[in-house]
């Protein structure tokens, strides 16, 4: 694609674009990161990238940057292409879906599929092979169901939502309108729910259901529990990477980011637009504010107040964590010296 095409494109587009320099007007194939990106490539910069201090060894045929006219100037003088954003990531973005359109499925329903009774299918729905949706179930228009998809009985679904291979929904599940779920999620499973007894243990009888709100994306091996009573919650427009594990009976906010590995225990509550960077714990009943972030590996164990910045097992806040941590590797210096002391007191 021309690059006045994709210039063209962009015009309208959220990211904002500023100004461009056509140069010769490369055929763009790809998207390509800063320091891989050769001819016919287009990349991005951002300001505050550290590749910025690259340019001078960068091979692309184009690239979106933020609106600074010294780069503006440098990539001229190489007659580099180029275009100026508020957010060059967003464009650049939006720029890899022009040049790698989603396929679009036909409509069709394949004939290895089993559907039960009771069974109301939407429009314009792509069901592939091996699927089985259950009784009572409810599928809006322009779902796209992938081959070996599960989808038990009593299950509603909205519109325009994409369902990847082998995962499975279960009963009583509520899925809203454009969320994607990724291979081998589970949604609704059973929370682990026992009680001790003398006799072991006693198992809860989980009677609960998920609802997921509008626009979600659940990566692959995400498993999402079910509550004995009541729901398990995630609302509009969250984003779970792949491995994180909800439990049962767990609330969680709007827009709303969690990274791999991310577990959450029973009945925890987390509000809107909370970011929970890899391998973070929450305990049970925990309730996050708004607008934490939490570091990686982080174990949460008492309520967050909104707007905090989290680090350190137990977690505290973010600075003091990281004065903390400078002080860790000289413990058995500190150590020795107070047994030193101990012993000088001693005399």
């Amino acid at each position: 694609m021309l690059f006045t095409h994709l210039v063209e494109k962009l015009s309208n587009s959220d990211s904002s674009l500023i100004d461009s320099y056509i140069g010769s007007n490369p055929d763009i194939i790809q998207g390509q990161s800063l320091d891989m990106a050769t001819k016919n490539n287009i990349t991005f910069l951002e300001e505050n990238s550290y590749l910025m201090n690259k340019l001078d060894l960068c091979l692309a045929s184009a690239i979106l940057i933020p609106d600074n006219p010294e780069i503006k100037k440098f990539l001229t003088s190489k007659s580099i292409s180029w275009c100026s954003f508020l957010n060059p990531k967003i464009a650049f973005a939006e720029v890899l879906e022009v040049l790698n359109p989603k396929f679009n499925y036909p409509h069709m329903i394949h004939e290895s599929s089993v559907i039960e009774d009771n069974v109301t299918l939407g429009n314009d729905i792509y069901i592939g092979p091996n699927v089985y949706i259950g009784s009572n179930t409810n599928i809006g228009n322009k779902c796209i169901i992938h081959p070996g998809v599960v989808i038990y009985n009593n299950v509603n679904i909205g519109e325009n939502s994409e369902f990847y291979a082998n995962c499975v929904i279960h009963p009583g599940s509520i899925i809203g309108n454009n969320c994607i779920i990724h291979s081998n999620v589970v949604i609704g499973s059973e929370g682990f729910g026992f009680i001790p007894t003398k006799r072991g243990w006693r198992k809860m009888p989980q009677t609960g259901h998920v609802v997921l709100e509008n626009d979600i994306e659940i990566g692959s091996c995400t498993t999402i529990d079910r509550p004995s009573v009541g729901v398990t919650f995630i609302g509009e427009g969250t984003k779970l990477d792949n491995l994180v594990q909800i439990g049962h009976g767990v609330k969680i906010g709007k827009n709303c980011a969690m990274a791999s590995q991310v577990g959450i225990a029973g009945g925890a509550i987390i509000e809107d637009g909370v970011i929970l960077a890899g391998q973070v714990g929450v305990g049970n009943r925990v309730k996050i504010g708004s607008g934490v972030v939490a570091s990686s590996k982080c174990g949460v164990h008492a309520d967050i107040e909104p707007g905090q910045v989290i680090s350190g097992f137990p977690a505290m806040p973010n600075k003091l964590w990281l004065r903390c941590s400078a002080n860790f590797k000289k413990l058995p210096e500190l150590a020795k010296s107070l047994k030193q002391i101990s012993r000088s007191d001693r005399k």
